[in-house]
């Protein structure tokens, strides 16, 4: 049985859309930029994109609306086309710093480790107190599997701001998988209490609870997750999970059967289903959900099917 592991949160890219006023109508370059914003702000890239293209026409030079266009393509995972506006921005202005954090945003997610940090350290060296740059930089450490540093970088960022709930949350990551369980459901804790809705720190602390085989506390979390989000297919595969290892058959089952209602091909919750229908003796019910999630992938433990065969007869 496998249990649905830690998540990493994804790069966020910070403070690089400005508030502004919603302009229905636009002639000149500083006008399209701030409608550009406007959408942006609304979700609506491309029409955001369109606009800062428009100011750029209009002003060539100006770094923010290549800054934005930057940001805008970076959420559409458009890498390519984001990673010349960032240069364009730092050849215009060389201590720009959003245009090296959205330039090191496009090099973590491209994979390049080394020059996302060194873009991230340049904004740390241009603005020391950049709580976002230490963050990103420490998500960049922690995908080496430098733990360490990363863990020292979200440990400035929250010496700069005590209330940045996703630094937390990374940190209680960080220290997951150091193994430092206590630590990191301090962090997830924290995290939580700043932001009650988070439903990942309650995820994620549910977890640490239960690599501690603390399940009281790993079901009362996972049983928040759902009150927050009842759509969520991974927490009533993960209190399932739990529920069967204190041996409570009935719910562990509901539980998965809700994860695979919500989700049809959630091999695992197939897998666990079945595990958890062994225990109960119904074999024939263990085998279906075995072959389910063979079917959708799951090839499933082996000494477990070979104890499924001989207590099912299927062993002769």
């Amino acid at each position: 049985m496998k249990h649905s592991s830690f998540r990493l949160r994804i790069f966020i890219v910070i403070g690089i859309l400005f508030l502004s006023t919603s302009f229905l109508y636009a002639e000149t370059a500083e006008e399209y930029f701030n409608r550009g914003l406007t959408y942006a702000k609304q979700g609506n890239l491309p029409q955001a994109i369109s606009d800062f293209t428009k100011a750029i026409g209009i002003n060539p030079n100006y770094s923010e609306a290549y800054n934005n266009r930057s940001a805008s393509y970076i959420k559409q995972s458009n890498l390519n086309q984001a990673m010349p506006d960032c240069n364009k921005a730092i050849a215009i202005n060389s201590n720009d710093a959003e245009a090296y954090n959205n330039r090191g945003l496009v090099y973590a997610m491209q994979g390049n480790f080394t020059q996302a940090i060194s873009d991230f350290t340049k904004v740390i060296e241009i603005n020391p107190d950049d709580t976002g740059a230490y963050n990103n930089r420490g998500l960049t450490y922690a995908k080496q599997g430098n733990l360490p540093k990363a863990i020292s970088d979200y440990t400035k960022a929250i010496e700069i701001n005590s209330n940045y709930t996703s630094v937390y949350y990374n940190r209680g990551l960080a220290y997951a998988k150091q193994g430092n369980l206590p630590q990191a459901v301090s962090d997830f804790t924290r995290a939580i209490e700043i932001n009650p809705n988070d439903t990942e720190a309650y995820d994620n602390r549910g977890s640490a609870y239960y690599e501690q085989d603390n399940f009281i506390q790993a079901i009362s979390d996972y049983t928040k997750v759902i009150e927050i989000n009842p759509n969520l297919a991974s927490a009533y595969y993960n209190r399932g999970l739990v529920y069967g290892k204190q041996g409570n058959l009935p719910q562990a089952i509901l539980d998965s059967t809700k994860a695979i209602e919500i989700n049809p091909n959630f091999a695992l919750a197939y897998n666990n289903r079945g595990v958890a229908y062994a225990k109960a003796k119904e074999y024939d019910k263990a085998w279906q959900d075995v072959h389910k999630a063979e079917e959708l992938g799951y090839a499933g433990n082996p000494e477990f099917l070979n104890a499924l065969k001989k207590a099912s007869g299927r062993d002769k």
